[in-house]
């Protein structure tokens, strides 16, 4: 590592799952950590092993089919959570274990410890950890806000411990660049053994300067960035990869920092992360957003066909995006599909490509002209092999005339059940039609309807969110008809929540699901 390098440390997996409904499922972890190892990021946080046994396990098999990345795991200043923590990450190639505490005037009054107390802990609990590990990151939660003699008191006490990588974490949005440069700077210039660690940042949303906060930090003299894919996170989210990583790039003239991060596949990852969390970037999101590249004015698309660099300061290709958008039709081939799919970051093999092959030519028939979104929407449909529930037929009425009816024929668990309901409404009346035929509890917090491309005959993406027992699941689908979307997305959240039930009730009876013809 050169003085100029900056370690990117991910923790969409800890960090961004946090996010309110962007709980994913033990597959689904696994398949994000391999993007992320493949990406080139340094050190993956998968997780808080001792949250949950689900949580436990994945870190667990992150850590042994990890490739390059360090593997790191969340741990509270405690013995027990350590231990866990350890447990977990010791079968990666290179493990790490975080530690925290919360620092500030604050956060000391959660365990109601005095200064003296936390400093002890700080102490203690660094120590075991450097004694299992000889990579270990610790963090003075709410940095930003704790006393500046007091911070600088037990940054030296985990340098001392053994900790060989200090984070500093603006844990509520509350600080601004020329403070957070200042804080790492100071931090250095003052704290006896700093110049033998790594110091980190990590930063939050809440103020719309996670990003320039991460940049500023590195200005003063932090090797480390702690970030999410989409900046997904609590609250406001977390700094978001694509946008250090980017701005690093593109802005090397004025800071000259480099990262190992293989920008090409940033796209890719961030339309899969998406789509497991439930949480859709917006269109005008920084990098990765829908209209990132896109040019509507005049002016502007006159300026592009002349030369590209009047309005655009990176080129699409250089995050993996193919520069333009050419849709496929009916006629299309395997050969042209395979082509395509590549172009968009997707490498298939045959079993796999015929099973899209099929999806796209039945949207093909139904549709004039398939474009790459239209292509990323039925990627993303879950394939269903393991799914309890599955949506066979669904006929809906609805206008002004009479009340909206749907009628609907699923599979449960191999067996076929159907019923009619009514609802305010085709949605509601499919929903309450699922209702009728699968028994749960389940509460929807969220209905999300978005067109996948423009036009009248465009795909619609539907999310759906339920929550049962503080359980959260997220589905979504595409089609069509938005009903039948509307459908699946629903009842792909459902088989998720149902798989939530079984990991957090040991013992569940698998095909124990209750349901009823109507």
């Amino acid at each position: 590592m050169t003085i100029n390098d900056v370690l990117i440390f991910d923790t969409t997996l800890r960090d961004g799952e946090q996010s309110p409904g962007a709980t994913m499922t033990h597959a689904e972890k696994l398949e994000i950590a391999e993007l992320l190892d493949e990406m080139g990021v340094n050190i993956i946080e998968a997780g808080f092993p001792i949250a949950s046994e689900g949580d436990f396990n994945a870190v667990t098999e992150i850590a042994q089919r990890s490739k390059s990345a360090t593997i790191c795991g969340l741990a509270r200043a405690n013995y027990k959570d350590i231990d866990r923590c350890w447990e977990a990450v010791k079968h990666a190639a290179s493990p790490r274990i975080h530690t925290f505490i919360g620092t500030s005037e604050l956060h000391r009054a959660i365990p109601n410890l005095t200064m003296d107390e936390m400093a002890e802990r700080i102490h203690d609990t660094v120590t075991h950890a450097r004694n299992l590990c000889d990579n270990v990151q610790w963090s003075p939660m709410d940095a930003t806000r704790t006393e500046w003699d007091y911070l600088c008191r037990v940054v030296e006490i985990a340098i001392k411990a053994g900790a060989t990588t200090i984070n500093i974490p603006d844990t509520v949005g509350y600080t601004a660049p020329v403070e957070s440069a200042d804080l790492i700077r100071n931090l250095i210039k003052t704290v006896p053994g700093a110049d033998d660690v790594i110091f980190a940042t990590h930063c939050h949303n809440d103020l719309g300067m996670a990003t320039a906060n991460s940049l500023a930090a590195v200005e003063g003299g932090a090797r480390q960035i702690e970030c999410t894919i989409n900046g997904l996170g609590e609250r406001a989210g977390n700094t978001a990869l694509e946008e250090v990583v980017m701005a690093l790039k593109v802005r090397s003239d004025i800071m000259p920092y480099t990262t190992r991060i293989d920008t090409t596949k940033i796209m890719n990852i961030s339309r899969r992360v998406a789509t497991v969390s439930g949480f859709a970037v917006q269109f005008n999101k920084a990098i990765v957003g829908k209209n990132a590249f896109a040019h509507e004015s005049g002016i502007h698309q006159d300026g592009m066909l002349k030369n590209k660099e009047t309005f655009e300061i990176m080129r699409p290709e250089d995050v993996g995006l193919s520069g333009t958008s050419l849709p496929l039709g009916k006629h299309s081939g395997r050969a042209a599909l395979r082509a395509k799919l590549a172009e968009l970051g997707y490498d298939m093999g045959d079993n796999e490509l015929k099973d899209v092959f099929v999806r796209f030519k039945e949207l093909a028939d139904r549709k004039k002209e398939v474009y790459d979104d239209d292509l990323i929407a039925i990627i993303r449909q879950n394939d269903g092999d393991e799914d309890r529930i599955r949506l066979e037929s669904l006929a809906v009425i609805c206008g002004t005339q009479g009340p909206q009816s749907a009628e609907m024929v699923l599979e449960v668990d191999g067996e076929t059940v159907t019923t009619k309901a009514t609802g305010d409404g085709p949605v509601d009346a499919t929903f309450n039609a699922v209702k009728a035929l699968v028994e749960h509890k389940a509460r929807l917090q969220l209905y999300q309807v978005s067109a996948v491309t423009e036009g009248t005959d465009a795909q619609a993406t539907v999310s759906v969110r339920l929550e049962e027992d503080g359980r959260i699941a997220t589905g979504q689908s595409a089609d069509t008809d938005t009903v039948v979307a509307s459908a699946k997305a629903y009842i792909n959240a459902l088989n998720r929540l149902m798989v939530r039930r079984e990991q957090s009730q040991p013992g569940y009876d698998t095909k124990g699901v209750s349901y009823k013809d109507s």
